[in-house]
């Protein structure tokens, strides 16, 4: 299902960050058809991929990976790069680029008011990869994920995971069902089901601080796998 696009009253179409979080409350969030393409579509699926923080699985190579800390992981020191790289990216994290810049204006104007986080990895302090996503309540909307090495985004996620489950986030939304999120334990629910999960989530008080807080890859596999 989609809304009208707001692409036809000024830079964001009359659409702006307040009217973006009120989206994801609806549990709707936009998408654009292209990077080329100005418009901005609010879409509500019928069916949405959830990641369950209590049922998370890393792949047993992945979990090595995590531990042996390829990657300095870093949270919210990059976010542009962070967006760049996922508008850039084409890959099994994601069929194809979709980060207009409308698109752009308005996760950048929420993640100056704190409800955008990035979670990042760097080598050689160069960018390897990460993902960002939006924090209401105790829910999270993963957004979006890139690679420039090997398990970058992978890695960039167990230790999103980590740290959502240790400051008492309880649903981590990532829009559909791919085969990449699949690996990781991700479900598809029907819509109905998703908002009624949603709501109580949105009242959800969390620590804030957790996710920039410093955590071993030791740490974030045990928090990621850690019983409920």
């Amino acid at each position: 299902m989609t809304e009208p696009d707001y692409s036809a009253q000024g830079p964001l179409g009359g659409f702006g960050p307040e009217d973006l979080l009120g989206c994801y409350a609806r549990g709707v969030f936009p998408m654009a058809e292209s990077r080329d393409d100005p418009r901005v579509f609010i879409i509500e699926p019928e069916q949405r991929g959830v990641i369950p923080l209590d049922a998370f699985h890393i792949p047993t190579r992945l979990r090595r990976t995590v531990r042996n800390e390829p990657f300095e992981v870093r949270v919210d020191t990059a976010f542009e790069a962070v967006l760049d790289g996922c508008a850039a990216a084409q890959g099994p994290e994601r069929e194809e680029t979709w980060i207009n810049a409308p698109i752009r204006r308005l996760y950048a104007a929420l993640f100056a008011q704190g409800f955008v986080h990035s979670v990042e990895c760097w080598k050689d302090e160069r960018l390897a990869g990460g993902l960002y996503g939006v924090s209401v309540g105790g829910a999270f909307f993963g957004e979006s994920m890139f690679s420039r090495e090997r398990d970058a985004s992978k890695v960039a996620l167990v230790h999103l995971v980590a740290r959502l489950r240790k400051g008492g986030w309880t649903l981590l939304d990532a829009q559909f069902l791919t085969d990449h999120l699949s690996q990781f334990g991700a479900v598809e629910t029907p819509q109905a089901a998703y908002l009624r999960r949603l709501k109580p989530a949105l009242k959800g008080t969390v620590d804030e601080t957790v996710l920039i807080a410093p955590m071993t890859g030791a740490e974030a596999v045990d928090w990621a796998l850690r019983p409920a």
